[in-house]
């Protein structure tokens, strides 16, 4: 096995621990939900379906990119998707930087399609990987070897910095992220790691053509100690654990460009129920996304895993609907929320 198949499967076999995540919160738990005691809605009525780059899903439920790139994954993400396409759930798969510099790999991305010819699924690779330029081979094979509806690009520096084996130079990739937008004919979606988007990266990413914003805040799986946890190194970055911006400080810096730039915005980043997901909708964001749970649920307790979790995720943001009044998502706004003292 290669070293970044290693490093791959170090990473799956890393995330399903909590000695991985955060300790700094999210911050969902900073707001409570207004109950309303007349909600004058039958439960049988409610809808959770949700709308992302003009398809309509499920549930507003993206599971998000970690798998892929060494042999063990190809059935993780083969349950994934025949889950998605199920249920009508998005689906990014993990980074393809392996596959594209080790084509024997391609299967393990590949079975994905094979397993869900019908549902929305999204290629991924770094914004290191596209400094400059990325060829018109490897976007055709990015996209071709899973028949991606999107590219998801991941920025990481932290990852990268703490990572022994990672990338330094970080010069360059919004200039290779306008060109692949521009070059792209499926969407292109951005994503942080787990260290979360300022309004301030956000302002430049939609200047450069990106029109879905993934915020992937602290709260969640921090990927500094994921890669420290990789090493028995007395050098580690141990005081980079907790960096970053909590979930929640993100939305509420990015909800006003939001309504004003009209791209839409996924929250993700310590996405753990679907309390959740409702709190995020409620301060702007367009879906949600998550995946150390699902990983986690899966390497458990295989495809019944998966739809046991989902199946109370639905239920539940169904009664947090009525408890609110609401019928439907569209519905949910800061209003339902109030701040704990």
């Amino acid at each position: 096995m290669s070293k970044i198949q290693n490093r791959k499967k170090d990473h799956v076999n890393l995330t399903v621990t909590n000695e991985t995540q955060y300790q700094l919160s999210s911050g969902f738990e900073r707001y409570r939900f207004i109950h309303n005691a007349l909600p004058e809605v039958n439960l049988n009525d409610i809808s959770i379906e949700a709308e992302l780059l003009g398809h309509t899903f499920s549930a507003p439920l993206f599971i998000s990119s970690m798998t892929g790139g060494y042999a063990d994954a190809g059935p993780v993400n083969g349950i994934i998707a025949e889950f998605c396409n199920q249920h009508n759930l998005p689906f990014g798969v993990g980074s393809q930087r392996a596959m594209l510099e080790q084509p024997e790999l391609t299967s393990t991305f590949s079975i994905v399609r094979k397993k869900a010819p019908k549902a929305f699924i999204c290629a991924n690779i770094g914004g290191v990987q596209l400094i400059d330029g990325f060829s018109d081979d490897y976007l055709k094979r990015l996209v071709e070897s899973i028949e991606a509806n999107a590219i998801i690009v991941h920025l990481n520096p932290l990852q990268e910095l703490v990572q022994p084996e990672g990338d330094r130079n970080f010069k360059g990739v919004l200039n290779g992220i306008e060109d692949l937008v521009r070059r792209s004919e499926v969407p292109v979606i951005v994503k942080e790691t787990g260290a979360g988007i300022s309004k301030y990266v956000a302002k430049r990413l939609l200047n450069i053509g990106v029109s879905v914003i993934d915020i992937a805040g602290a709260g969640g799986t921090s990927w500094a100690r994921v890669e420290n946890g990789r090493t028995d190194d007395s050098n580690r970055y141990n005081h980079f654990n907790e960096w970053g911006i909590p979930t929640v400080d993100c939305l509420k810096d990015l909800s006003g460009l939001h309504w004003e730039r009209g791209f839409e915005l996924i929250a993700s980043g310590g996405v753990r129920s679907a309390h959740d997901i409702a709190k995020a909708m409620c301060l702007g964001a367009t879906f949600s996304a998550t995946a150390q749970p699902i990983i986690k649920a899966v390497v458990e307790d295989g495809y019944e895993g998966l739809e046991s979790l989902f199946n109370t995720w639905s239920n539940e943001l169904k009664m947090i609907l009525l408890l609110l009044g609401c019928s439907n998502l569209a519905e949910l706004n800061r209003s339902h929320l109030m701040e704990r003292i």
